[in-house]
């Protein structure tokens, strides 16, 4: 016995989740942040891709949320997920990412930014080039490119044990590095080599434990501790991505990423894209009491442009996405019509963390999807494509 689809105004009066994009906690929505201050006090802009998803620009990002720097957000379009914006190439002629604008000068490459940066505003910790960080500097791109050669290379299972032992042997390096200290992080406090380490780390944990079967945050103790202290700091969760976004918009940035034959790999991969989310190794603090009136108000706010980009009928797919919703906030099954599953499992592998909605949120948006689409058919999407990700192009999403 299921109940029945609850109206979008119904629906409405579920959630009224909002949040102050310009001085409360970090999001991925902002435009502009100032921490209390005055919007004349800016004197950065960040550019930064519409997904949230670019690692350099997570660097950037999270620097400048850490240190409260007051800064405009302009997003653009990164090259596997649509056109990029002329105007952002006439500012920047590589088009590259991130860039950001301080005080009239446009500065590329993300070192060079946090360089410029510390120079303004001073250093997070201890500087870039500070004899203690260096070091650190040097180990994060030698785990970055043993990752490399473990993910990115098609290879025997002789191949693929040895690039397993190259890349642990590195991580055995990074867990020293962090023994050493007596906090949690790489230094006896947060600093500038945590943010230099925190893209490429959460990457390479969700992608080892999809493609390679190996887990990087449960097999070592010291890095756990390091995920458990980032999260514990809202500017990293406002940043945070999770497992089925990262290992789906990596192969197209990494020129791909191949898996071995584990049977644990193939495990692992049915849990990222089919479920239950809750038990992956990707986020591990407290769900906030918010995180289904979040998923709702997101799903609302974009409603328009999810069913028009949707390859089912629109009207069958809107009654189809009220069930799950109608599901998502009551707890009650709700059966969507016959031939939906696939159109609900398309919009259950395009929720993208955070440019959508934060970690957990997306996990009961996901869990809603999946079990409303098994109600009426197992049928799966069309596999998400690996040279692109034309499918997200956001310019079906402009109003954010």
């Amino acid at each position: 016995m299921t109940i029945a689809p609850l109206s979008w105004t119904e629906l409405e009066a579920f959630t009224n989740w909002q949040i102050d994009r310009v001085n409360g906690a970090t999001n991925a929505q902002a435009r502009l942040r100032l921490f209390g201050h005055s919007e004349s006090d800016v004197r950065v802009t960040l550019y930064r891709d519409h997904h949230a998803w670019c690692p350099y620009c997570q660097k950037i990002w999270l620097w400048l949320e850490e240190k409260q720097i007051p800064y405009r957000i302009e997003k653009v379009t990164m090259f596997c997920y649509g056109q990029k914006e002329d105007w952002y190439k006439r500012k920047v002629r590589s088009g590259m990412l991130p860039a950001i604008d301080l005080d009239g000068r446009i500065i590329t490459e993300s070192d060079d930014i946090l360089i410029a940066l510390e120079t303004v505003y001073g250093s997070l910790k201890a500087g870039m080039n500070d004899p203690e960080v260096l070091p650190l500097r040097w180990l994060e791109r030698l785990l970055f490119r043993a990752w490399c050669g473990w993910l990115c290379q098609r290879s025997s299972d002789r191949e693929d044990r040895r690039n397993r032992e190259q890349f642990i042997g590195v991580v055995a390096k990074v867990e020293d590095a962090l023994d050493r200290t007596p906090s949690p992080y790489f230094l006896d406090d947060f600093s500038i080599v945590d943010v230099i380490f925190t893209p490429y780390v959460e990457r390479m944990n969700a992608s080892l434990y999809y493609y390679k079967g190996y887990s990087l945050r449960e097999e070592n103790p010291h890095f756990k501790a390091w995920f458990a202290a980032m999260e514990s700091r809202s500017t990293y969760r406002g940043t945070q991505s999770d497992f089925h976004t990262h290992v789906h918009d990596l192969p197209p940035q990494m020129g791909g990423c191949w898996a071995n034959s584990d049977p644990q790999t193939a495990i692992n991969q049915m849990k990222v894209d089919r479920g239950a989310w809750d038990g992956l190794p990707d986020v591990a603090y407290p769900e906030p009491e918010t995180a289904r009136a979040e998923a709702l108000q997101r799903v609302i706010t974009h409603r328009n442009n999810i069913i028009r980009v949707n390859p089912a009928d629109d009207e069958l797919f809107d009654r189809a996405l009220r069930c799950a919703l109608t599901a998502m906030m009551t707890g009650e099954a709700c059966e969507p019509p016959a031939g939906s599953d696939v159109a609900l499992r398309y919009l259950r592998d395009r929720v993208n963390v955070p440019r959508d909605m934060s970690i957990y949120a997306a996990r009961r948006l996901r869990t809603a999807l999946e079990q409303t689409a098994a109600l009426v058919g197992d049928r799966q999407s069309p596999p998400l494509p690996v040279q692109h990700r034309r499918d997200q192009d956001p310019v079906n999403f402009a109003k954010r």
